[in-house]
């Protein structure tokens, strides 16, 4: 059982009554978004016999022909890849650029500079073989404006041989908005004025069901994202999607598997499952995630940290980033993360290497499924400002316990307890 401080006691009071309006607000989108997902298992007709697994070549394989009728629906898609054998959303965002993009053509990124994997994918960053711009990929980056999309340049950067225009929905690991519904069409509007047939690509990582509207309804051509973030419902074990135009996944599907296999293969001898209950639950595990880091940014944003966003407005993605100011905060805060995790809490994080990126990670991580950010988790690059991302959490009191275990954590170390 937690005794907390008085001091802490009035910072969480506080902390919920800056967060009550917007609880609100995501309870109402949540309902949407459920009324939206059991209509379409219901329309699909989704039965046990889809859950069973299959073997070998999967031909015809129900339970994953299923599960891609009834993500189209849900996601306004022509077609959809959603498969376990893609190991991360970075692998089915690369999957996306490397089937799309042929030696000469140009991919612009819309929103500054993307994710740190995704850079090692471009080949901006390291020298990863088989990258973008060692297949003869052009590349273009529009830089943003103050913590923002720059529209203007955006639109100077298209022009008749822009092939895609990457737009990353969410804030990865920087500092800048994360992208409603309104500014993806803003921005994908400017790109089809300039250039009908642009591949308008958005990265929807972290996005899924914290609106009404996803990027397919808004004009862009393809999606994809990660079945361990929001769209698995925290039940979903391993796996990527990538849907959108038919002919776009038609090409995905190939590069995926081999040309000429295309998408009719690919068994799972695991049970389907986790990724139906999880695509079931992800609506209201989304809002839980989305309460639990609001809670985290008004918490901070007490204690006289700078976060991201501000608390009390309806936010668009998981994340939310604090700057820590040190690289003893950072650690103190991952420390109590897992700490208050319910798997591998007697464990201490410590800064490492990590594949894709180019600084030392720390990563509090005590979750159910491995690498699963809708589950509450905490992580950031060690370099200054000294930035940690939280994110996840399938459980608001869960996510509650933990927050103010943090900065219990903090304020102890700095004498201010």
């Amino acid at each position: 059982m937690i005794i907390m401080d008085d001091k802490l006691k009035k910072v969480q009071q506080k902390a919920l009554a800056v967060c009550a309006p917007v609880f609100h607000e995501m309870e109402e989108i949540s309902f949407f978004n459920m009324e939206k997902v059991l209509s379409a298992f219901r329309k699909h007709q989704l039965s046990s016999y889809h859950f069973s697994p299959s073997n070998g070549y999967g031909y015809g394989d129900p339970g994953r022909e299923k599960l891609e009728e009834i993500w189209c629906d849900i996601f306004h898609a022509e077609a959809a890849l959603v498969r376990p054998q893609f190991v991360s959303g970075t692998h089915a965002l690369a999957t996306v650029l490397l089937a799309l993009l042929q030696p000469g053509d140009t991919m612009v990124s819309a929103v500054g500079a993307p994710y740190d994997t995704m850079q090692s994918v471009i080949g901006i960053s390291g020298h990863a073989p088989g990258n973008l711009l060692e297949r003869g990929v052009h590349y273009k980056e529009v830089p943003l404006k103050g913590q923002t999309y720059d529209i203007d340049a955006i639109a100077a950067s298209v022009d008749k041989n822009t092939k895609l225009v990457e737009i990353q929905r969410s804030r990865g690991y920087m500092l800048r908005d994360s992208l409603f519904p309104e500014d993806i069409k803003k921005i994908i509007d400017v790109v089809k004025t300039k250039n009908p047939n642009t591949i308008c690509f958005v990265d929807n990582c972290y996005g899924e069901f914290t609106c009404r509207e996803e990027p397919l309804e808004l004009g862009a051509d393809i999606i994809a994202g990660s079945l361990i973030k929001n769209a698995g419902g925290g039940l979903a074990p391993t796996g990527g999607y990538i849907c959108g135009r038919a002919d776009l996944v038609e090409l995905c599907s190939h590069t995926w598997t081999a040309p000429g296999l295309g998408a009719e293969m690919g068994s799972y001898a695991a049970s389907y499952r986790p990724f139906f209950e999880g695509l079931f639950m992800a609506p209201h595990v989304t809002r839980q995630a989305m309460m639990s880091a609001e809670f985290c940014a008004a918490v901070f944003k007490i204690l006289g940290f700078q976060v991201t966003p501000d608390p009390g407005h309806l936010r668009t993605d998981l994340i939310t980033a604090i700057t820590l100011d040190t690289e003893e905060n950072m650690c103190s805060f991952a420390e109590a993360i897992q700490n208050w995790s319910p798997v591998d809490a007697y464990a201490t994080p410590v800064p490492g290497p990590m594949p894709g990126y180019e600084d030392p990670i720390i990563m509090a991580a005590g979750t159910f499924v491995q690498g699963s950010t809708i589950e509450m988790s905490a992580d950031g690059p060690v370099r200054p400002p000294y930035i940690m991302y939280f994110q996840g959490g399938l459980v608001f009191e869960h996510a509650l316990l933990a927050v103010m275990g943090a900065a219990e954590n903090i304020l102890k170390k700095q004498n201010k307890l």
